[in-house]
């Protein structure tokens, strides 16, 4: 699983975010490699009709109905979003709400990636059986800085502990991921993907580095 989480970046601001969906369909078709794109929230329904799955950045455990301003998962399923990021290190949520919604992905069945910043967590959240565990360590974030190059002992641990819970979740790395380098030697070290943000969204060529990252996976 490669998933790009596009924050608030400028570089997918508008009509960017069609062309930047577009590319990385077509690099999950050329590299046969599970991409999915996490776009800025109000943009989702702009690239929904395409072939690989998007998902939110957040979810709110609220209802259906009067809710205002929250995002529901019973909607964001009608409106054909595959999943959503839960507890990302820029939105992180208590814990009885991560538990709540894990559920309410896996009845509406869709995809929950829970983010974590260190073993402890992957180890917790990994109990609830989300389809992904992702760690990254907050003061890698952004860096440049692969944790799977600076803290390598951390993803054999997270591996370990997610693998403890001895159901189907699987460890994706994130954090200071830039190169192809950086995604081998993560999943050389056990994780089953990758979450990205800026290391793909703020390149100046979204093909030649999303297919980077692709061929590094396979």
């Amino acid at each position: 699983m490669f998933i790009i989480n596009c924050k608030n970046y400028e570089e997918v601001a508008g009509d960017k975010i069609k062309k930047f969906v577009k590319t990385a369909e077509r690099i999950s078709k050329k590299y046969k490699v599970k991409i999915a794109v996490a776009p800025p929230q109000h943009l989702i329904g702009a690239v929904t009709d395409r072939s690989i799955p998007i998902l939110a950045q957040h979810v709110d455990d609220a209802k259906v109905g009067s809710t205002t301003g929250f995002i529901v998962p019973e909607l964001l399923r009608k409106s054909k979003v595959s999943g959503s990021l839960i507890n990302h290190s820029e939105h992180r949520i208590p814990a009885k709400d991560i538990a709540k919604l894990v559920l309410r992905l896996k009845e509406l069945k869709m995809m929950s990636v829970v983010c974590v910043k260190d073993v402890n967590e992957a180890k917790k959240y990994a109990k609830l059986n989300p389809d992904y565990i992702a760690i990254e360590p907050p003061e890698l974030i952004g860096s440049g800085k692969a944790v799977s190059k600076e803290q390598p002992d951390l993803i054999t641990k997270a591996v370990r502990s997610v693998d403890s819970a001895k159901n189907n979740t699987n460890l994706l790395c994130g954090a200071g991921i830039v190169s192809g380098e950086d995604v081998q030697k993560a999943i050389e070290l056990g994780s089953k993907g990758i979450l990205v943000a800026s290391g793909i969204v703020k390149a100046k060529n979204w093909d030649n580095i999303m297919s980077e990252f692709a061929k590094s996976m396979v």
